[in-house]
């Protein structure tokens, strides 16, 4: 189970941290990864890093202004979101798999576990 959070309304420029709870089994061997998903548009790659080492791995536009990192003894993984501009907005969710050679981590259709989505909104 894959819980994401705090999502929220904040300006262009601020800054948001989500949060992704995971739960109900062992992710040791996992890729956990953030997308997002803007009304209209395809499902996108933001981010990904190795429950158990490995990564982190960036969608290229997004290196610099996004942070991907784990908290593994809260099970936690985190997606630190600065300078945030309007095109940020999107329905941001985590998602898990086992097994992910790093030419992987990037295709949102290899991924069986998905969380919920939370709506981050960057007013202008």
């Amino acid at each position: 189970l894959l819980q994401a959070s705090g999502g929220g309304l904040v300006q262009a420029g601020g800054s948001l941290r989500l949060s992704c709870a995971a739960s109900g089994r062992t992710f040791s061997n996992y890729v956990m990864g953030w997308f997002r998903q803007a009304p209209g548009k395809e499902r996108e790659f933001v981010a990904a890093i190795r429950w158990s080492g490995g990564g982190p791995w960036y969608a290229g536009s997004l290196k610099g202004r996004f942070t991907i990192s784990k908290e593994k003894a809260k099970n936690l993984v985190y997606l630190q979101m600065n300078s945030l501009k309007p095109e940020d907005t999107a329905v941001y969710y985590c998602a898990a798999q086992r097994g992910l050679i790093a030419s992987m981590v990037s295709r949102h259709d290899v991924y069986n576990y998905w969380g919920q989505g939370t709506l981050v909104t960057v007013s202008s």
